[in-house]
């Protein structure tokens, strides 16, 4: 049986999935039309209900929780792992933020999210994918950026400066770690089927852990940055046991998004469905 599955090409996706998708794991029958996207796309495909699994922001989850339900590993999770609102000027002050512009990757991301949870009057917005926002910033097309996963470990580089750690924002008001992406299914799967795949996708996740710090072939091919320095502090940041399993701690953080996301928008109810594959 063959399933489309997409992800992103960023390292700690092609890190985590590397086993599953090139046979180094037995799948037990299971084959993948794999789709290399960036998180945007793979959130409005998700609203579409393109793909068989999929990454997607867990922004995105409520507005697809009758399609897919959420897997247990795979997703990404953690402390001190969040976006950064970055911009090019010295000492700028915060209570002016609300008046300027600000790029963001994607409309229903959870950096989206997070951002407005931190600065609910800030209207100017612009999405874009997430690899432009730093060159966006530093050419004056907008005067602030909300960065993901390489870009934290960029910006610097090119004179640009962190203004806020939005993690560290929604740490400190929920106490809970910051649920940024998970893996999905479609609903029309049966259970035993998507049991499978959670199994599996924990599965390569380990392989990659015991494999580390060998970063396979699949990695550097499709890094948007390709210094190996990078990429293992991108892996090191972002992959850590959430990835093999959510458990009880990773259930309420995701919880606490959606009740957040049912505040800024009222009338959506999320708990008609089940949320994850148990």
């Amino acid at each position: 049986m063959k399933l489309t599955l997409g992800f992103s090409p960023c390292p700690n996706d092609t890190f985590i999935f590397d086993a599953l998708v090139n046979n180094k794991i037995d799948t037990g029958g299971l084959s993948f039309e794999v789709v290399l996207e960036d998180v945007q796309t793979l959130n409005k495909w998700a609203m579409e209900g393109r793909l068989d699994a999929s990454k997607i922001s867990y922004g995105v989850l409520p507005l697809v929780l009758d399609e897919y339900v959420v897997l247990n590993a795979g997703g990404a999770l953690g402390k001190g792992v969040g976006p950064l609102l970055i911009t090019k000027e010295e000492g700028i002050n915060p209570s002016l933020i609300a008046g300027k512009s600000i790029a963001l990757p994607g409309e229903n991301t959870t950096a989206h999210l997070l951002f407005s949870l931190a600065y609910p009057e800030a209207k100017n917005k612009r999405f874009m994918i997430f690899s432009d926002i730093e060159n966006a910033v530093v050419d004056n097309k907008v005067d602030l950026g909300v960065i993901i996963h390489e870009n934290r470990f960029t910006y610097m580089q090119k004179g640009l400066k962190k203004v806020t750690d939005l993690g560290e924002y929604w740490e400190k008001e929920t106490r809970s770690p910051i649920p940024l992406g998970g893996i999905v299914m479609k609903r029309t799967f049966d259970t035993v089927l998507q049991k499978k795949l959670d199994a599996l996708i924990k599965e390569s996740v380990e392989y990659a852990f015991n494999n580390y710090p060998l970063l396979a072939e699949y990695v550097k091919q499709h890094s948007q940055e390709m210094e190996e320095t990078v990429m293992r502090q991108h892996i090191d940041l972002y992959v850590n046991n959430f990835r093999i399993q959510r458990g009880p701690e990773g259930k309420t953080a995701v919880k606490k998004l959606l009740s957040v996301y049912e505040q800024q928008h009222p009338g959506i109810f999320t708990g008609r469905v089940p949320l994850f594959v148990e």
